[in-house]
């Protein structure tokens, strides 16, 4: 029997046309909820994102502790709620065209994204996608414990996820496809057969460039 081919697709900036973090961040200043240290952490975050030198595994250690203790059913409603007031609305159309064409060919369609299963789970139900890999949080008697279940969905934590899944499910990732607007993810881009930068930022863009690999535009 021929292994499956699948279409896994990133979140933020590509099947939206928003970062959720930025979102969760304004949504917090809206109901305001967020302190001058909260607001300062986001700020060298981002900062950090911007000049490359983000250490993924020490930002989302430090974000995920300001929310260690949370009941995580009440977080879930909470989120559910702001999903649907301030992340829904931001689904690129192209992402959603490009979604029915691979339905279309057979393809098993994913989401693989950083962001935890409070944005991606909801965004997957939406568009009507069973398959989802995403960066996971401890939960300990019901309550978030702060940490996150290792390794996390980013950067090379991407390919782990990702080749774990295809090996259970049996799929070809030498046949398959990802899209993707970020540099941070060009070790994913690398490991499928058919890597497509969409809405690239400046470097991926370049990357894109001297690999042949095709650039889109989703929104």
């Amino acid at each position: 029997m021929e292994a499956a081919v699948a279409a896994f697709f990133d979140v933020d900036y590509t099947v939206l046309s928003v970062s959720s973090g930025r979102q969760w961040v304004r949504y917090l200043r809206r109901s305001g909820r967020m302190t001058w240290t909260l607001w300062g952490t986001f700020i060298w975050l981002a900062l950090r994102y911007y000049l490359g030198l983000l250490e993924f595994p020490r930002a989302s250690a430090k974000l995920t502790a300001m929310i260690a203790g949370t009941d995580e059913q009440a977080f879930r409603e909470e989120t559910r709620r702001w999903f649907e007031e301030w992340v829904r609305p931001y689904i690129a159309p192209g992402a959603v065209e490009r979604i029915a064409h691979h339905r279309a060919q057979g393809h098993r369609v994913v989401l693989v994204s950083a962001a935890t299963e409070y944005v991606v789970r909801p965004l997957a139900e939406v568009l009507e996608i069973p398959d989802y890999l995403c960066t996971r949080l401890e939960v300990v008697d019901g309550r978030l414990t702060g940490r996150v279940v290792e390794p996390p969905c980013y950067g090379p934590g991407k390919v782990y996820w990702v080749e774990r899944y295809a090996a259970e499910r049996g799929i070809d990732l030498t046949r398959s496809y990802f899209y993707s607007d970020s540099y941070t993810d060009r070790y994913l881009l690398e490991r499928v057969g058919h890597p497509i930068a969409v809405n690239p930022d400046p470097r991926l863009r370049r990357l894109a460039q001297q690999r042949g690999w095709p650039i889109e535009r989703f929104y």
